[in-house]
């Protein structure tokens, strides 16, 4: 066994590896700025709060009721300035503001408003939504349900109060969307490292005709497999360690910084790395032209990133996305992450994450050492 696989070998692989990585400080910089350029843009364009959008207010009515109404949507302007009234004498010309993209969204307040109000025959406030955003329709009708609620309130509270009360328990504090995004963009930094440092540099190398040097020498198929999956997984913990300190010092996550998180951190960030560099070889392994990694890198990103949960809840997907995410060694990761950097928590809710990352790097290293050929 000793002459079949011997360390000195393997680690000759990685050293050369290693060498020819760091004297190439445009692919480290590379692996590493885009991650946290997709942070810093995501963060701020999807995770603030909608603000001053513009609302039209057409008042048919002009009674107290509908001056209640108006007073109402002053306040929400003063107060969190989700949107910030317009008022309209005219109900089309209103609407075809709303549909020319002037205004955001309409409200109507129809006449025989207050007369309703006070006679309790259902008495309407209609809302003109431009649907073809989701976020702002979203915003409205959560905004407009609010607001109608408050308007329903009595002015004098009953003896007997004989409605449910809902009463909200967090156990987390607010978690921006930049602190949401962060867990992912770690694990898309590791993946970009291994993409680049790993298949690309891997597919060059054999073009070059380098790997013609390992195969006049007694290095074995096993040991010039780990010497390159082991330099990879190298590179990808460099890149991880990097993005979770900046990362979390840009996202403002404190728990990155914990001595209690610190182990788990790096166990993830070992496992993901080996996780991802096996694969990443386990994919190149017959591949010959230097074209085809560059070519698949953006079709492996979308496939392995976005159905990881990194952005959305896998349960939203629908169901044959949802399988994509239970085989995909992204989501474990960003599971892991997302448990120690947004949670606080430790190897109760990652053991499941660590396990399935380690074996499935045995796996595709068992593959990828069998398809691997020791021959041009």
């Amino acid at each position: 066994m000793a002459a079949f696989f011997q360390t000195s070998r393997m680690m000759a692989i990685v050293e050369r590896d290693l060498r020819k990585f760091f004297r190439s400080p445009a692919l480290m910089l590379a692996a590493m700025v885009f991650p946290l350029v997709q942070l810093i843009v995501l963060g701020n364009a999807f995770g603030g709060k909608i603000r001053d959008a513009q609302l039209g207010v057409v008042n048919n009515d002009g009674g107290p009721q509908a001056i209640r109404v108006i007073e109402a949507l002053r306040s929400v302007q003063s107060n969190a300035r989700t949107f910030h009234p317009v008022v309209y004498a005219d109900e089309k010309e209103m609407v075809s503001d709303v549909r020319t993209g002037k205004l955001n969204a309409g409200l109507v307040i129809p006449p025989q408003f207050s007369r309703n109000v006070y006679e309790h025959v259902r008495p309407r406030i209609g809302l003109v939504l431009d649907n073809t955003d989701n976020f702002m329709t979203a915003t409205f009708e959560d905004n407009m349900t609010q607001l109608v609620l408050a308007l329903n309130q009595p002015d004098i509270e009953p003896r007997v109060i004989q409605q449910i009360e809902l009463q909200v328990v967090e156990l987390y504090p607010y978690i921006e969307y930049m602190k949401y995004l962060l867990p992912g963009t770690i694990t898309l930094a590791m993946f970009v490292s291994v993409m680049i440092g790993g298949g690309i540099v891997y597919i060059d190398d054999k073009a070059r005709g380098v790997h013609e040097g390992y195969l006049v020498t007694p290095i074995t198929k096993l040991e010039l497999v780990a010497g390159l999956n082991v330099a990879g997984a190298f590179k990808a913990m460099g890149a991880g360690v990097v993005l979770t300190v900046i990362g979390s010092l840009i996202a403002g996550e404190s728990n990155a910084f914990q001595p209690a998180y610190l182990l788990w951190l790096l166990l993830l960030v070992v496992f993901t790395s080996f996780a991802f560099v096996s694969m990443m070889f386990l994919i190149m392994v017959r591949i010959n032209d230097p074209l085809v990694p560059r070519a698949i890198f953006g079709i492996l990103n979308t496939l392995l990133y976005f159905p990881s949960g990194a952005i959305y809840p896998v349960n939203a997907f629908p169901t044959w996305l949802q399988w994509i995410a239970k085989i995909d060694p992204f989501s474990y990761s960003v599971h892991g992450f997302k448990a120690v950097l947004l949670k606080g928590v430790g190897l109760a809710a990652i053991w499941e994450d660590l396990l399935y990352l380690a074996g499935f790097a045995v796996v595709t290293f068992l593959l990828s050492s069998m398809l691997f050929k020791r021959t041009l």
